[in-house]
């Protein structure tokens, strides 16, 4: 454990010396073995029927079911928004429950586009991903089925009201590394395929967690082609808040439009702080009577050696917290969350990093 810490407090003194000369790593296989893919054969053999596809053969999708489960799209089976659509929670004539995204009209410019997209995300498989059940098109209509997650997204959870602090338990400290090794483990799956994935997304919205609060990453890969005419900094800041306060890394700032898996390292840095402090993103923070962003933020608090200062205080300081830890855990996201986009360690080190850090009762 000594040994760890010393390592990291190294690199992350001497980061900016050490990223000029740094090799590209080796290629870290992926520590979650249960990872699947789909075939192309076995894709082309889903059921489809008008325009309308399952990747679960005992799962038959249609618009006129999935219509007939949301009372034609109701707002009543609403249960979140996001970029590209709204997500209705709705049980299928089999029982089974999903989530429906109903994307944007504009999203897809046309069919093959969007089938094309789909074929790709079907053939994912992760424990830390949201699984995709199929698709549905007609005319304008595009429609994802997604597993429903059942305790929602990971943001309700961090930024509760006051008064639903009183009736809902505070994630503890346990439960935030669980979630944040699950989110890297998904993050690694995908920027190691062959043809990797930027998420380009990463944000806790974007997590939502199940009923054992284990992390599962959702709308990934969908912005790869819905934001192909859009530049990439310019999508992100309708969503994740202006420069400075957002999940946005800085090269950006000075015009860089091609999204990277550097750009989702440094936004899961972001999330690192945002899930241990429970401070948002978009917000400003206070430091010496001005205000500036969560990174600014944090790493002055670093400089102070000020890490158990910085968590969450809603987390009892009994359950698991160990200032070495925290400290190894802060120092992970202040790497994550480098200025030097060449600097920032690939997610398969993030998640070897990650599982040195013990926590109790894990």
């Amino acid at each position: 454990m000594r040994a760890f810490s010393s390592i990291l407090i190294m690199f992350f003194a001497f980061l900016v010396i050490l990223c000029g000369k740094r090799k590209k790593p080796q290629k870290v296989q992926n520590p979650v073995s249960t990872t699947t893919t789909t075939t192309t054969t076995e894709l082309f053999s889903t059921i489809t029927v008008n325009n309308s596809a399952s990747f679960d053969p005992a799962l038959q999708i249609s618009m006129t079911k999935l219509r007939r489960a949301t009372k034609n799209f109701s707002s009543d089976f609403i249960i979140g928004s996001g970029r590209f659509g709204l997500i209705y929670k709705a049980q299928l004539s089999n029982g089974v429950t999903v989530a429906i995204k109903r994307l944007d009209p504009d999203a897809f410019k046309g069919s093959q586009e969007f089938w094309a997209e789909m074929v790709t995300l079907g053939m994912l498989h992760h424990p830390n991903i949201v699984k995709i059940l199929g698709y549905c098109m007609t005319d304008s209509n595009r429609l994802l089925i997604y597993e429903f997650i059942q305790n929602g997204s990971l943001d309700q959870w961090l930024h509760l009201q006051e008064e639903e602090k009183q009736d809902v338990a505070t994630l503890s400290w346990v439960n935030r590394i669980q979630i944040v090794r699950g989110v890297a483990n998904g993050l690694s799956f995908l920027h190691g395929l062959d043809k990797p994935i930027a998420h380009q997304d990463i944000k806790s919205s974007n997590v939502l967690l199940d009923s054992d609060l284990q992390a599962h990453i959702s709308d990934f890969g969908l912005a790869r082609r819905i934001d192909a005419s859009t530049s990439y900094a310019s999508s992100q800041s309708q969503s994740t808040g202006t420069m400075g306060y957002s999940y946005k890394p800085p090269e950006y700032k000075d015009g860089l439009t091609v999204p990277t898996l550097e750009a989702d390292v440094y936004s899961f840095g972001i999330l690192m702080f945002e899930i241990a402090t429970g401070k948002r993103p978009n917000l400003p923070n206070f430091l010496d009577g001005k205000e500036v962003g969560l990174v600014d933020w944090a790493r002055n608090m670093l400089f102070k050696n000020q890490h158990m200062e910085m968590v969450d205080a809603y987390i009892s300081r009994e359950d698991g917290l160990i200032q070495v830890q925290v400290k190894e855990y802060f120092e992970i996201a202040g790497m994550c969350t480098c200025e030097i986009r060449r600097c920032r360690p690939t997610m398969p080190e993030v998640v070897q990093w990650l599982n040195r850090i013990p926590t109790c009762n894990f």
